[in-house]
């Protein structure tokens, strides 16, 4: 047998259907087998895999990690060679013809890595690594191969001073797809089982070089790797798990001296890129609400400036404590009642923002005729704030949009234009896929590949989905790294419902899929859901005497507190965990859906829970909820 392929999987089905269709093309011409290790996920990748023919399956019960996991799969692989292929990655029909061509003309090659790309057509930098020594980590760590990709001397980690388009010998070569001779990988040794994520083929790719072979970057052959480095490198978790994996590396193969110094570096870095990331994460999420906050201060001052002096006659009529601590209260009040709103939704509504805001104030006018006569100071003041914190609003959002998009509108997108490449029927049916996805598009076909590029620039395409029924893989490739750039791409198969791609550098893959198309999973839906669920546990207490009386009262009003505390939800999905599976996370609940409903689910609560989450509407559930505490 000329190849094992060999596959760890969890929790990505749809990427790893794409994945395993792209393999079975690559695969028929050479003599091979396809071994999938699932690590316990629990999106239905599992139930897929059994009925998936032409592969080995083996389903692990717990998460035993990505070294693990290929250890399995190689202790039972018969090929001359061994590739280790990651589940969210599309490669050529004759991707491995010409990995083995390369390997049998090389017999110093112990692996080889290959071209890859992202989801929009850009190269993956880890494609092609140096060894990274304490030094060459430390110019990584701190910025300076980021800064000076291209020198030889900051440069080293992915070898950015090495042409992209020709072949090289690499050191290091990346675990997303690893092309190994199977006689180096036994003199080398398995994956380190110590390395959990990430590190591990670091640490091979150095062991088959200290054996005698040599690793290659293969640049004539390309993939798509949807989960690339780029994708991970902004999470905290990423920075700390994949540091600490170098630390483990040091350690076993560098002098105890270097291995310190090279762990305190690490440490320090993991400290600083906390605190870098923690620092970007606010400043990305309250940024808009501060300027708001500012803008909507200096609005209310001049208000108030301009009342006293023309309206009460005495300039110094509001005492300081009404600028400097009230009016600030009814900013915090107004910019919360617009968040939970919706108002800083992307894409921005400014009707949501004139909600909040509305809201907002009938919430501090309430509140006002409640306070002593001292602290009750003007409602003209309250109501023209208000006016004016939604003149400031306004302005923050055009101009957040005139640099965002270029335009002086409310609306932060444009709606999306997509191209389907397919044959007619195909068409249709992919059209339907976005249309029941939920997907809000303009959306034209195209069957004729010398007419691509043309069509795309006629209606101003943002996206261009592509059947692989009309196109090879090998064929979709290139016109994603040809057409890459501000173009989107996705690809599906005629045998699947989902449509694959990656349209963010910060998010790992996106997938247009009917499962995913729940109305509960909406984050506005949540956070109107959660003050939905505070509102009905403050009304609980409230009138606790009444429903004590009430059958289902006594339980309601036990679980107030963690309702209040955020630990649980009023009403969530029934049956057991697999009946939840594919399905937006919820909190606990304290009732059930078909306990709510009066009737048990039994056999049905799949059903049940999907047309739940589905269907879902936070009206209702108050409506059913009160109806069921009121029996």
């Amino acid at each position: 047998m000329q190849l094992s392929v060999i596959i760890v999987n969890y929790n990505v089905k749809h990427f790893l259907a794409l994945c395993l269709k792209s393999v079975a093309a690559a695969v028929k011409n050479i003599s091979a087998e396809v071994i999938v290790i699932d690590n316990n996920s629990t999106d239905g990748s599992v139930e897929m895999l059994q009925k998936t023919s032409n592969i080995q399956a083996i389903l692990n019960k717990q998460n035993t990690g990505f070294a693990v996991a290929n250890n399995q799969g190689i202790k039972i692989a018969k090929g001359k060679y061994v590739l280790l292929l990651n589940p969210d990655t599309v490669v050529a029909e004759d991707t491995f013809e010409k990995c083995i061509a390369f390997m049998e003309a090389h017999e110093n090659a112990g692996a080889l890595g290959v071209y890859m790309i992202d989801g929009k057509g850009n190269f993956l930098p880890e494609s092609k690594r140096g060894l990274p020594t304490p030094t060459v980590a430390f110019y990584k760590m701190f910025g300076l191969s980021s800064l000076f990709p291209k020198s030889k001397i900051f440069g080293q980690y992915h070898l950015g001073f090495l042409d992209k388009n020709e072949t090289h010998q690499a050191e290091i070569l990346s675990g997303a797809f690893m092309f190994m001779r199977a006689e180096a990988l036994q003199k080398s040794g398995l994956l380190d089982e110590a390395f959990f994520m990430y590190g591990e083929d670091i640490d091979l790719s150095y062991r088959i070089e200290k054996v005698g072979y040599k690793n290659y970057y293969f640049s004539d052959t390309d993939i798509i790797h949807y989960k690339g480095e780029s994708t991970k490198k902004g999470s905290l978790n990423y920075v700390k798990v994949f540091y600490q994996a170098m630390i483990i590396f040091a350690r076993k193969h560098f002098a105890q001296s270097s291995s310190q110094l090279f762990a305190l570096l690490i440490n320090f870095a993991i400290v600083m890129r906390g605190l870098l990331t923690l620092l970007t994460s606010l400043l990305s999420s309250s940024l808009l609400p501060l300027i708001d906050g500012a803008l909507m201060f200096l609005g209310v001052y001049v208000v108030e400036i301009y009342w006293a002096s023309n309206i009460k006659s005495a300039p110094e009529y509001y005492p300081e404590k009404f600028l400097f601590f009230i009016v600030p209260v009814y900013i915090a009040v107004w910019i919360i009642s617009v968040l939970l709103s919706g108002g800083y939704e992307r894409p921005y509504k400014i009707s949501l923002t004139y909600r909040g805001l509305l809201w907002g104030t009938i919430f501090i006018t309430a509140i006002y005729g409640l306070l002593p006569n001292e602290w009750r100071f003007s409602r003209a003041i309250i109501l023209l704030g208000a006016v004016s914190s939604g003149v400031a609003m306004t302005f923050t959002k055009v101009i957040y949009n005139r640099i965002k998009h270029g335009k002086l509108s409310f609306e932060a997108e444009d709606k999306k234009n997509i191209l389907v490449f397919a044959e007619t029927k195909e068409a249709e049916r992919i059209k339907n896929l976005l249309y029941q996805s939920g997907i809000d598009a303009s959306i034209f076909v195209e069957n004729r590949i010398q007419n691509l590029t043309a069509t795309s620039r006629l209606f101003n395409v943002n996206e261009i989905i592509f059947s692989s029924a009309s196109l090879s893989f090998k064929e979709i490739i290139e016109y994603i790294k040809t057409l890459g750039g501000n173009l989107e791409f996705k690809i599906v198969n005629p045998d699947s419902d989902a449509i694959i791609g990656s349209n963010s550098k910060n998010s790992a893959g996106d997938v247009y899929d009917m499962e995913k198309n729940f109305a509960i999973g909406n984050s506005l839906t949540m956070r109107k859901t959660r003050l939905a669920d505070i509102s009905i546990a403050i009304l609980l207490l409230l009138f606790s005497p009444f429903f004590l009386l009430k059958k289902n009262g006594k339980k309601a009003l036990a679980n107030t507190g963690k309702i209040l505390s955020l630990q649980k939800t009023w009403i969530g999905y029934c049956g057991n965990k697999n009946d939840h599976n594919g399905l937006p996370k919820l909190k606990p609940a304290v009732f059930l859906i078909d306990e709510i409903k009066g009737v048990e689910a039994g056999e049905r609560a799949r059903e049940l829970n999907r047309f739940f989450a589905s269907k879902y509407r936070v009206g209702e559930s108050v409506k059913m909820l009160l109806k069921y505490l009121l029996q």
